[in-house]
């Protein structure tokens, strides 16, 4: 699978996932060494503001995260648009810009929670397969 197409690959089984609540799917995606910053809003363009809510990625930690996310809330609309890959000249980096439009309900509440923005998603091809190592938080410019 060429370089795009991979990328465009591992994007929409993201997505799959998020679409279907699967979170071995989802984690399936993420490099061991992933780290995942986010920003303090959506207009917190400035990294200073950035922290790091996940830590590195832990398979037993963040399934369970996503997990308990899955079953409370109900996912109303889960919209991505891929703007931008790009592949190293080496073949073995990536980045991808992808608009997100996820709305979720939390099922006790009734409360809304609209991730809304663009993001940066960053890959390293290892062993043959391409592994998402960080991306930034949902963002709007």
């Amino acid at each position: 699978m060429a370089g795009d197409e991979a990328i465009r690959e591992i994007i929409d089984r993201e997505t799959r996932a998020w679409d279907t609540k699967d979170v071995p799917l989802l984690l399936s995606v993420f490099h061991p060494d992933m780290v995942w910053a986010w920003p303090n809003s959506y207009t917190s363009v400035d990294p200073v503001e950035w922290h790091l809510g996940l830590g590195k990625f832990d398979a037993a930690r963040w399934g369970a995260l996503y997990d308990d996310l899955f079953r409370r809330r109900t996912l109303l609309h889960n919209r991505r648009d891929t703007v931008r890959i790009e592949i190293s000249a080496q073949g073995d980096g990536a980045l991808a810009v992808v608009d997100i439009d996820t709305l979720w309900r939390e099922d006790a509440t009734g409360v809304d929670d609209h991730w809304l923005g663009r993001t940066c998603k960053l890959y390293a091809l290892v062993g043959g397969e391409w592994k998402m190592t960080a991306q930034t938080g949902a963002l709007r410019y």
